[in-house]
């Protein structure tokens, strides 16, 4: 009896040992793997907006659009719901119908305001060109930083250390120095109205990539293809109605595709696979890890605009790339002092 009992203590034992072993090879693999998705998205967000500026200067002819801009945002909502929705089929046949892989009415309520913001900034990146350069509008968008920074901390009530604040001002003040025109005797020369339009798009474009990764991260339980499924369907609503309002009479006119070409077809691909890298960006990271991303993604432009267009790299260009790396290196020293 009592060797009986030895044995089972020591079946006890091993099997405690076993699982414990186990829990603990899961535990590096479990992070391990977090990590490399978030890689995986970040350096695929950066590479496609590195190209976006192009595919949108490119997409012009004799200086001008074309296309409809309102039917190019549907099809790119179109597209992102498409794919999406796709996942979750895909999910659906193995997995089933789950609450991880659905949703909720209270929960579908809140993405029409993320959605409507997302139009009027998708539609000024558009028209802000009327009244700036390119590389004013470059200079320009990197308000988008601060009002970033700063609706992260009052909307999401997340600090910021003091040392990622100044990575934060060193990251603004890198990307302008890259951008800056050694030629021009002006940083800037621009008019009311482009001011107005840039702050106001920055404003958009923080307060909407904010808002939307707190609904992504209210329920981190939720399928990131349910939540972007029912953005996309208010984006696709929103940019139907702006189609009816702006430029209804010219797509019945000459045709909803009039003015397309490959350029624009890759410009569209571009933006709907942007938007879904985004949201995996917010879902699996942040909004400071995504301004960082396209920040990188602006110097990466202009490398490669190097050997597309024989752009000069100027002395501007490389000191704001140290500025801007030394700015990535103290934002990653200060999340690790927090």
């Amino acid at each position: 009896m009592e060797n009986r009992k030895i044995k089972d203590e020591l079946i006890y034992f091993n099997n405690v040992v076993n699982f414990s072993s186990t829990s603990l090879r899961n535990v590096p693999t479990r992070e391990q793997a977090k990590w490399q998705r978030k890689t995986v998205v970040t350096l695929a967000l950066t590479f496609l907006t590195s190209s976006q500026a192009k595919l949108i200067v490119w997409s012009k002819r004799a200086g001008k659009y074309e296309y409809s801009v309102t039917t190019a945002n549907f099809l790119v909502e179109t597209l992102k719901c498409a794919l999406s929705l796709a996942a979750l089929a895909r999910i659906w046949n193995g997995e089933g119908v789950t609450e991880a892989n659905s949703t909720t009415l209270d929960e579908v309520i809140v993405y029409p305001i993320p959605a409507l913001l997302y139009l009027v900034k998708n539609l000024l990146q558009y028209y802000i060109v009327a009244y700036v350069d390119a590389p004013g509008y470059q200079i320009l968008k990197n308000l988008n930083i601060i009002s970033t920074g700063v609706l992260y901390r009052i909307i999401l009530k997340r600090k910021l250390s003091e040392i990622q604040w100044a990575a934060f001002i060193l990251l603004c003040a890198g990307c302008i120095t890259a951008q800056l025109n050694s030629r021009s005797d002006h940083v800037l020369q621009t008019p009311l109205q482009g001011w107005i339009m840039a702050i106001v798009m920055a404003l958009l474009s923080g307060f909407a990539g904010v808002y939307t990764e707190a609904i992504i991260k209210k329920r981190p339980s939720r399928n990131i293809n349910v939540q972007n499924f029912w953005l996309y369907i208010f984006g696709m609503a929103f940019n139907a109605v702006a189609i009816l309002i702006q430029d209804f009479d010219a797509v019945m006119n000459k045709g909803f595709f009039h003015g397309y070409s490959i350029i624009t077809t890759l410009m569209i691909l571009n933006h709907a696979l942007s938007g879904i890298a985004v949201s995996m960006v917010m879902k699996y990271a942040d909004n400071i890890v995504k301004v960082y991303s396209t920040s990188v993604a602006m110097l990466l432009t202009a490398i490669v605009s190097v050997f597309l267009f024989g752009f000069n790299l100027t002395l501007a260009f490389f000191l704001g790339a140290i500025v801007v790396s030394v700015s990535v290196y103290l934002h990653s020293a200060g999340k690790l002092q927090r």
